[in-house]
Parts: C-alpha cells; sequence; structure tokens
C-alpha cells in the first residue's frame, strides 16, 4: 500500500525509469547513488515496484518493532544482527546462498553525507555470492531513475570500480555537493 503513494509521488513529480534489470539476472546487488537525500528511498521503491522487481534491503535488527514493522515488510527490509560475530558481508552471502532469486539494494556510500571512499561490503558481497553488482540511480537532473549494465565482480577492484564510477560520472544527486566520485573505491 505505501508503494503506491511512493509511485503516485514519482509520477507526479514527473520522473521516469530508464534500464531494466536483464530478465536472466534473479540474484545481485543493487547499488544505490547517489544517496544525497530520504527522498531517494521513496524513489527508489517506486522504481522497485513499477519495474516489478521484489529488491530488498538491509536494516538493523533493532528497528523491527511493531508498528514500523509493517512497513519495514511491505518495503522488503530484510532484518540483520549488526553486533553478531559474523561479518554483515558474511551474513549477505549467506541469504543469497539460501534463496532461489535475491536482489538486495545496497547504499554504497553508507550515509547521505559526502564521503571520501565507498564501503567495500556490497563488492565483496557480490564477489563472494558469485552474483552481478546492478548499478541503481536516481539522476535528480534530468527526474530519472533506474539501472545500468550489470557488473560482474572480477576479484581486480579497481578495474571493477572504474566501470562503476564511469556509470555515476553522469549521474547528479538532489544535492549534489553531497555525491563525490572520487570517493568511488576502497
Amino acid at each position: 500500500m505505501i508503494t503506491r503513494f511512493f509511485i503516485f509521488l514519482f509520477k507526479l513529480n514527473g520522473w521516469k525509469i530508464v534500464g531494466e534489470v536483464p530478465p536472466h539476472i534473479k540474484k545481485a546487488v543493487v547499488i544505490a547513488a547517489p544517496h544525497t537525500s530520504n527522498w531517494d528511498f521513496i524513489y527508489a521503491m517506486a522504481i522497485f515496484r513499477m519495474s516489478k522487481l521484489n529488491v530488498r534491503y538491509l536494516i538493523k535488527k533493532e528497528m523491527n518493532f511493531f508498528p514500523l514493522s509493517i512497513l519495514l515488510k511491505n518495503t522488503g527490509a530484510i532484518p540483520v544482527e549488526r553486533n553478531k560475530k559474523q561479518k554483515l558481508t558474511d551474513q549477505i552471502i549467506e541469504k543469497f546462498n539460501q534463496c532461489e532469486e535475491l536482489l538486495v539494494t545496497v547504499p554504497a556510500e553508507g550515509t547521505r553525507k559526502r564521503v571520501e571512499k565507498w564501503k567495500s561490503g556490497f563488492y565483496y558481497a557480490a564477489l563472494g555470492a558469485n552474483v552481478p553488482i546492478l548499478p541503481g540511480y536516481l539522476d535528480y537532473k534530468k527526474k530519472e531513475g533506474g539501472f545500468g549494465l550489470p557488473i560482474y565482480p572480477t576479484g581486480n577492484v579497481e578495474e571493477d570500480l572504474l566501470k562503476l564510477k564511469n556509470f555515476f560520472a553522469e549521474k547528479t544527486g538532489k544535492y549534489p555537493e553531497k555525491f563525490n566520485l572520487e570517493a568511488i573505491r576502497f
């Protein structure tokens, strides 16, 4: 129900979807960038639902309480334990290994603020689970969002991140000063 409202806002504000997830891809880590505003979540959810994709996202287990848990469940949240001895990356790989289909979105920047380097977990989760990375984006300048071509991590971090850097080079966040293209490194 809430995602219908997100779709309404997406359309009302004149946004469009560009690109699609190839139908043969059933598992992937979806990058969400530039991530500079709380609006990113709303528009991304609208794109996922309009594209008929069941994209999930990670939240702290502590956030999964009633009544918030209803909203979180309906929007695809996967509660994870961050204080567990097992690394979050290993938990993501484990989720991929348990599922026939799983698209999980990760804000690689880790925050809406300007960062000097991206978090590396998304990359190592994709590499460890042997799944592609799908660049997902919102471009506020063009009022469009969607997906780029899948990137299959090779283990050559510099080369793989250069592909992401090239993809995101022309994307504009809601607050452009908060997106640092040079931060696409570990």
